[in-house]
């Protein structure tokens, strides 16, 4: 697998170099699903340390989070189209299928929920994903990619006798590899706007970059099939920035554009996350947060809404 193919198709496995060797990695798959009742985010991957090899899936449903163990032998790759199956479950970009039986944890999960109009970003040589140019530097310590931001879903998920319905719901696929989670960032998304159709996608965090460390910013709203972005890679700026351990409140700016999000939220349940390849960095991300994103272009309003069941990280250590 030739590296422009990889960073073409960030979607797909990018580890395989790694899978032999005693080096730092991870990749994981980040899947978020609204339905009718209750909300999930499913994240399969796996964590390589030159003590251990494993697969995983983390789960987040409604007001509950599972970290589920696998051996690495149970983690299988597909490509073109890309598809990973972990144990008895599977994942691509057109629907996941789960089957868990997890006794430590008390959970019974299975299901299937397939998805279909897949939003995708756009993509260029210059933007070959959300990261831009920083996507062909070799050496960062976490690469981002956008597989779409919000697609339609179809199905359901039987958790311990309960049944989620996700008919008409609303999807979300990202992804993240490399060695470690930056050491602060936040992160919020949300594609279920209350009045008009929308997607939105943010994400600040401090990166190491060669000898020193800079505030990387990469956002993205989608709506009337226009794409506004917001990076530091096309000169935008971060105008206010405030954050606590439940509520950030931003303003970006970038040319005649200005672009305000605040987002809060409740409650919010444990996640395992990558520090030098290993995962033992305890975070919080809710996905019943609430948000309100407006943009304006010079004094006009283009776009101003709220989003409920919404995605957030806030990590300040």
């Amino acid at each position: 697998m030739n590296k422009l193919y990889c960073i073409k198709n960030q979607e797909e496995f990018q580890g395989q170099k790694y899978l032999l060797k005693a080096k730092d990695y991870f990749e994981g798959w980040y899947f978020k699903i609204v339905g009718n009742n209750g909300s999930v985010a499913i994240i399969p991957g796996i964590n390589l340390n030159s003590k251990k090899k494993k697969a995983f899936i983390q789960l987040i449903i409604n007001d509950q989070s599972y970290y589920i163990h696998f051996d690495m032998k149970d983690f299988k790759v597909h490509y073109r189209p890309f598809q990973i199956q972990i144990g008895n479950n599977y994942f691509s970009e057109e629907k996941i299928s789960l089957q868990i039986e997890d006794i430590s944890n008390d959970l019974y999960l299975t299901g299937e929920i397939q998805f279909s109009h897949q939003q995708r970003i756009k993509k260029n040589f210059y933007y070959p994903n959300i990261m831009g140019p920083y996507s062909y530097l070799p050496f960062m310590e976490c690469n981002h990619a956008i597989i779409n931001i919000k697609n339609t879903t179809h199905g359901s998920l039987t958790v311990n006798e309960e049944i989620l319905n996700f008919d008409s719901g609303i999807g979300y696929i990202e992804k993240d590899w490399g060695t470690s989670f930056p050491e602060k960032y936040i992160w919020c998304q949300g594609n279920n706007f209350q009045t008009q159709s929308a997607s939105f996608m943010l994400a600040i965090a401090t990166v190491p970059l060669f000898f020193f460390k800079m505030r990387g910013l990469i956002c993205i709203l989608n709506y009337q099939n226009k794409e506004y972005r917001f990076a530091t890679y096309n000169f935008a700026k971060i105008k206010k920035f405030k954050a606590n351990d439940n509520e950030v409140n931003i303003t970006l700016k970038k040319g005649k554009y200005t672009l305000t999000i605040k987002c809060f939220c409740n409650s919010s349940q444990k996640l395992v996350a990558p520090v030098c390849g290993k995962m033992e960095k305890e975070i919080l991300e809710s996905i019943s947060a609430s948000m309100s994103v407006t943009l304006r272009k010079k004094d006009q309003i283009i776009f101003s809404d709220t989003c409920e069941n919404c995605g957030l990280e806030i990590v300040s250590e």
